[in-house]
C-alpha cells in the first residue's frame, strides 16, 4: 500500500520522477505511472489516450501529493479484453477495481473528457472514494461538438471499416490530435507519436467503437446520476478553444452542483493541461489546497 509519511529531502526529487507499474484488475493486467508522496490523486484519460496525455502534468502535481495515472484496460498499454464492457458503468467500476489494487481508500479524482464522465461515475458508485471532482472538458449530455462524428461511427459498416482504415493512416492520427490543441504550432513529434504507439496495437479502436456504441444509453446514465453527486466539490476545468466538448456545455452541466467553480484556460484547446501544463496545474493545486482544508486531516492520507 502506498501511505502519505515525511519524506526526507534527499528522497524529494527522485519521488517527483514518474515511475512505470502494473497491477491487476480483475482478470486485467493494468498499466500506469506513478509519482510523488502524499493524498492520492488519480488522473483519468479520454478516448483514444492514455497515460501519456498527463505526461506533463505529472512531476508538477506530485510535488504535492501521491500521483496515479492509469492507462485504462482498452487502452494505451493495459490488456484490452475482446469481451471488455465497454459502457460507462464498467469503465467505472475498473477505476474502483484499480484503486483497490494499488492500496487507495480515497482520492481527489481528475478526469479529461470521457475520463471526467467516468469520473463522475465513479463518484456516484463510491462517494466515500471520492473527495473531490476535477473534470478536464468532461463529455455530457449538452455539448453538441461531435455529434455527426458520433452517429456516423454507430454505423455498422462504418463502425467495422473504420479500424481497419485508421490504424495504418498516421496521417489521420496527426488530423486528431491537431483537433485536440488550441494552438496546434505546440504539438511536437513526440506528441504525435506518443499517441500513435498504442494505436498500431489489436483492439485500441475496437474498444473506442463499442463505447461510441452506447454512447447515448452512457450520457443519459450520466444525467441521471447528477442529482447524486451533487454534493461534491467540483471543478471544471476548459480551453477557451475546445472543439470536442464545446465551452457552453460546462454551464449546463454546472447547474446540477451545489459546489462547483469553473476555470476556462484562454487559447487552450481540448487538452490544457498538455498545452498549458503549469497553469493547468496551479489551477488543479490552487482548488485541491482549498479542499483540503474542508476535511479532518485524517481523510488526506493515501492508505
Amino acid at each position: 500500500m502506498y501511505e502519505a509519511g515525511k519524506i526526507l529531502p534527499e528522497q524529494a526529487e527522485e519521488l517527483l520522477k514518474p515511475a512505470e507499474d502494473w497491477v491487476r484488475v480483475g482478470r486485467l493486467k493494468v498499466r500506469f505511472w506513478r509519482a510523488g508522496s502524499g493524498p492520492a490523486v488519480v488522473l483519468l484519460h479520454g478516448l483514444l489516450g492514455y497515460s501519456f496525455s498527463w505526461r506533463h502534468a505529472i512531476p508538477i502535481l506530485a510535488r504535492n501529493a501521491t500521483v496515479f495515472a492509469p492507462d485504462m484496460p482498452g487502452a494505451g498499454f493495459s490488456d484490452c479484453g475482446t469481451n471488455l464492457d465497454c459502457r460507462l458503468s464498467s469503465a467505472a467500476d475498473r477505476v474502483l477495481g484499480f484503486l483497490d489494487a494499488v492500496g487507495i481508500s480515497s482520492c481527489d479524482l481528475v478526469g479529461s473528457s470521457y475520463g471526467g464522465t467516468t469520473a463522475a461515475i465513479v463518484a456516484e458508485l463510491a462517494p466515500d472514494r471520492v473527495r473531490s471532482l476535477i473534470l478536464v472538458s468532461p463529455a455530457n449530455p449538452w455539448s453538441r461538438n461531435g455529434r455527426k462524428r458520433l452517429r456516423l461511427l454507430r454505423n455498422p459498416a462504418v463502425a467495422w471499416i473504420f479500424p481497419k482504415l485508421a490504424r495504418p493512416m498516421r496521417g489521420l492520427h496527426s488530423y486528431f490530435v491537431r483537433r485536440m490543441y488550441g494552438d496546434p504550432s505546440k504539438i511536437t513529434r513526440e506528441t504525435l507519436q506518443g499517441y500513435a504507439r498504442p494505436l498500431a496495437m489489436p483492439g485500441r479502436f475496437e474498444h473506442a467503437i463499442k463505447i461510441v456504441r452506447t454512447w447515448g444509453e452512457d450520457m443519459r446514465e450520466l444525467e441521471a446520476i447528477l442529482p447524486r453527486i451533487s454534493g461534491v466539490s467540483t471543478l471544471f476545468v476548459w480551453g477557451s478553444k475546445d472543439r470536442v466538448v464545446d465551452l457552453e456545455s460546462a454551464e449546463h452541466l454546472g447547474r446540477h452542483f451545489q459546489r462547483v467553480r469553473t476555470a476556462v484556460m484562454l487559447g487552450a484547446g481540448h487538452l490544457p493541461q498538455e498545452e498549458c501544463p503549469e497553469e493547468f496545474c496551479r489551477i488543479v493545486a490552487d482548488f485541491l489546497g482549498e479542499t483540503r482544508l474542508q476535511i479532518p486531516a485524517t481523510a488526506r492520507e493515501v492508505t
